[in-house]
């Protein structure tokens, strides 16, 4: 499976903004793309799917930018790249005719269906909060000077 830039970008963005929850700020985009090298323009289409999924909340004017609509432990990362990638979580088609409708049912029911189910279920035990704590582990990681 691959994740397009927008659903990566889409995580990244969404575990930075989980950082100013607590705070209740607004966070601007150019800030945003700038902290993870991300185009602001780019970025501009990823949050306004986020926005469309009520997963973001956004104010214009100085103090403007964009905030959590809702706690980072209710939203999970299916909830993020559901939002962003709209066709990585349809059904698969089918592969062969009609006259070998069995072949297609064993697919489906072995293959298809297992992977739907497992993506789903895995995407959905994380929890933004859980992205937030395991990014914090890395934090400064590159500043720790070893000495000999």
């Amino acid at each position: 499976m691959k994740i397009s830039s927008k659903g990566r970008y889409g995580l990244a963005s969404m575990i930075s903004l989980s950082t100013s929850y607590e705070n209740n700020e607004y966070i601007t985009i150019i800030s945003i793309a700038e902290k993870l090298g991300i185009s602001k323009i780019y970025l501009e289409q990823v949050f306004s799917l986020l926005k469309r999924a009520n997963l973001v909340t956004s104010t214009k004017g100085s103090q403007g930018g964009y905030q959590l609509s809702k706690s980072p432990d209710n939203i999970t990362a299916f909830d993020i790249l559901s939002a962003i990638e709209i066709g990585l979580f349809e059904k698969t088609d089918t592969s062969v005719s009609k006259n070998s409708i069995h072949i297609e049912k064993s697919m489906s029911l072995l293959i298809w269906d297992k992977l739907d189910n497992t993506v789903y279920t895995t995407l959905n035990a994380i929890t933004l909060n859980d992205l937030v704590k395991e990014a914090n582990k890395y934090t400064n990681v590159s500043d720790i000077m070893f000495y000999i």
